[in-house]
């Protein structure tokens, strides 16, 4: 069946080079999709609208709009630093690559649009479990909120134009993501990369501690990358509904307990200092993650722990030739 539905469509992945990027590919070509299209940074700028047109115009080339999948992963992103220093560009870069991809493929009769959105899209104070219907209740976390509002809005806009025109968009609400391959520079990163990077760091120069962001109360869920592509394309294949969908591990865990763990794993024995002048971002995240395994069959499979350590022995093995 899986390979039937890929079978004569052409794939667009935006950031398809990226670190979730380069799963879901992978995970598109064992399920028969012999037909990609990833468009790569230095030859389209997918911020400007005259570059998204000739990208789709290049694309679809030779191609059958009405069979047509784009999958739009691209974006401009970081951890608490990177969003408190550069919250125009995270908005307006989001916002602009999401509106007009969309916008564009409704133009050129493309099949179905699958937006990938984030946590940072919910309120501050959102009950936990995290419920898709409570997206609405409130702003989101202050250090985030403009990426976060900037991707929610291709959620307005797949329903807008699933409404007046018919166009099939989608809207999948990963929580934040890890594992072999990730983004480990210190400037850019989440939290778990750049605790791997700083454990490692701190146990070769044999230091006898380590400063943190924050008091270590924050909770936070985390997905295996491999999950997350695993999901993207089961909803691609299985999921045409308005409603947004949330993608996580189902497992809560804080910010001090996982530190805790990275440091173990990583071989960093000296002591943990927290910076509590500086900010700790959302209290707590974590999703309800019903609705995935209802609507197209999917739910996490990867266990925690084997995730961090295939994550740090990764980046131990590749660091050298990491920024």
């Amino acid at each position: 069946m899986e390979k039937d539905f890929w079978r004569g469509r052409r794939v667009i992945v935006t950031g398809g080079a990226g670190f979730l990027g380069r799963h879901v590919s992978a995970k598109l070509k064992e399920r028969g999709a012999a037909d990609l299209f990833i468009p790569r940074i230095e030859d389209f700028n997918l911020v400007e609208s005259l570059e998204i047109r000739r990208m789709y115009a290049e694309a679809l080339h030779g191609a059958e709009p009405a069979k047509a999948i784009v999958i739009h992963l691209a974006a401009n992103v970081g951890g608490i630093g990177a969003n408190l220093e550069h919250p125009a560009e995270f908005f307006y870069d989001n916002l602009m690559m999401g509106t007009e991809l969309m916008h564009q493929a409704y133009k050129h009769g493309v099949s179905k649009f699958v937006a990938i959105g984030t946590v940072c899209a919910y309120p501050k104070f959102t009950p936990v479990p995290f419920k898709e219907d409570d997206l609405w209740t409130g702003y989101p976390e202050e250090t985030n909120a403009p990426y976060g509002m900037a991707k929610k809005m291709m959620l307005v806009q797949g329903q807008a134009y699933r409404q007046q025109y018919g166009f099939n968009a989608i809207f999948l609400l990963p929580v934040n993501l890890y594992g072999p391959g990730d983004n480990f520079n210190l400037k850019t990163s989440h939290v778990i990369p750049a605790l791997i990077r700083k454990a490692s760091e701190a146990k070769d120069a044999h230091d006898d501690t380590l400063s943190l962001w924050g008091d270590g109360s924050p909770t936070r869920e985390f997905l295996y990358v491999e999950d997350a592509a695993e999901a993207i394309v089961a909803a691609a294949e299985r999921y045409d509904g308005a409603e947004p969908v949330n993608l996580g591990s189902g497992h809560e865990i804080s910010i001090r307990d996982l530190a805790e763990m990275i440091v173990g794993l990583a071989g960093f024995r000296g002591k943990l200092v927290w910076e509590k002048d500086k900010p700790n971002g959302q209290p707590r995240r974590a999703l309800d993650v019903s609705r995935a395994r209802e609507y197209f069959g999917w739910q996490a499979k990867m266990p925690f722990e084997e995730g961090i350590r295939r994550t740090i022995s990764w980046f131990q093995e590749n660091r050298h030739h990491l920024a």
